[in-house]
């Protein structure tokens, strides 16, 4: 319900605030972010909360983390991603783009991108087809390559960070328990979780040894990725560094995963044998089901955090129970 939204977000879905007059705004939501959909336009505003592994709480953090998003997408989807504006209010009025007044918030503003080429779309409509798969790991592969990998980024792949990740899961999920996943399948999850990493100490110290620790993307599922002029693989993690430093290995297992999700597991293979085949990673089918477990646990627990969000409808958090557990499911099944 509109009431339910704050003030300056009210302000915003009237089509006078915009430089453009005469456009429909639309709005959607995620955990972390209002997005403001115009005819040509996204601007996404970031929600000012505090999530542990996040912090948007002041006004600077959220301009520094918009900053940081336009950097850092614009690694994989250079075109879209145009800047950080300004949302201003001069008396009763809010505007955005303009620099009268006073700035109380800042969005990031990107080119709209046509929603029925979004690839999660695409897989609901089997319209994914294998070529289309290679052509992600092709790019995927690249941009690995390329990506920066230090020192500082290959102690998290270390098993003390990977730990520090999977138990914060854990401890997180604790409280839907019951409600997205039952108390069976979180221990056994959990328990499998231990154990493979107990069991594989000399798999990950190579992983590092082989330079597959490196700065991705964070958060590469279907709806991420958009076959438009190209391919543009968009949104990535900007708010903490720990969730984009990572084995490459993980972020293939991410969007194999979420191709899995939609009932495509063909389709789901072709893109790991064509990553590997691009990388020549040959260990990295000894990980990848380690991996598309833990992300698709990531996967239910972001879902689930949306059920204590008090902008969000009572009707979609219905919908959001059910796609959780699918996602907990998804993520047994890799066991």
């Amino acid at each position: 319900m509109i009431s339910q939204l704050p003030e300056v977000i009210q302000a915003l879905l009237n089509p006078a605030a915009y430089p453009d007059i005469g456009q429909r705004v639309d709005i959607v939501q995620t955990q972390m972010s209002f997005v403001l959909l115009t005819d040509d336009y996204v601007y996404k505003i970031k929600k000012p909360v505090n999530l542990g592994y996040l912090d948007y709480t002041t006004l600077e953090q959220r301009q520094l983390y918009c900053q940081r998003e336009v950097e850092l997408n614009q690694r994989l989807c250079p075109d879209t991603y145009i800047g950080v504006v300004p949302i201003t209010r001069k008396k009763n009025d809010t505007f955005i783009e303009e620099r009268r007044g006073d700035i109380v918030e800042y969005a990031v503003k990107m080119r709209r991108l046509p929603q029925e080429a979004m690839m999660n779309v695409l897989l609901e409509k089997h319209r994914v087809s294998a070529e289309m798969v290679r052509q992600v790991a092709e790019k995927l592969a690249e941009f690995h390559q390329g990506a920066e990998t230090n020192g500082d980024i290959n102690a998290f792949g270390e098993l003390a960070t990977i730990t520090q990740n999977t138990e914060e899961n854990f401890s997180q999920t604790i409280k839907y328990i019951g409600n997205t996943i039952s108390q069976e399948k979180y221990r056994h999850i959990k328990g499998y979780t231990t154990s493979f990493m107990q069991d594989n100490t000399s798999l990950f110290d190579r992983r590092i040894s082989e330079g597959r620790i490196r700065d991705c993307h964070g958060d590469l599922h279907a709806a991420h990725i958009c076959f438009t002029d190209g391919i543009c693989i968009y949104d990535c993690i900007e708010f903490n560094d720990r969730f984009r430093y990572c084995d490459v290995g993980s972020e293939v297992a991410f969007l194999a995963m979420d191709i899995d999700h939609y009932g495509e597991p063909d389709l789901s293979r072709s893109f790991v044998d064509a990553y590997v085949s691009f990388t020549q990673d040959r260990e990295l089918p000894d990980i990848l089901n380690f991996y598309k477990c833990y992300r698709a646990y990531v996967r239910g627990k972001v879902e689930s955090f949306k059920l204590d969000d008090p902008h969000i409808s009572d009707e979609e958090k219905g919908k959001t129970v059910n796609i959780a557990r699918d996602y907990f499911d998804l993520a047994a099944s890799y066991i």
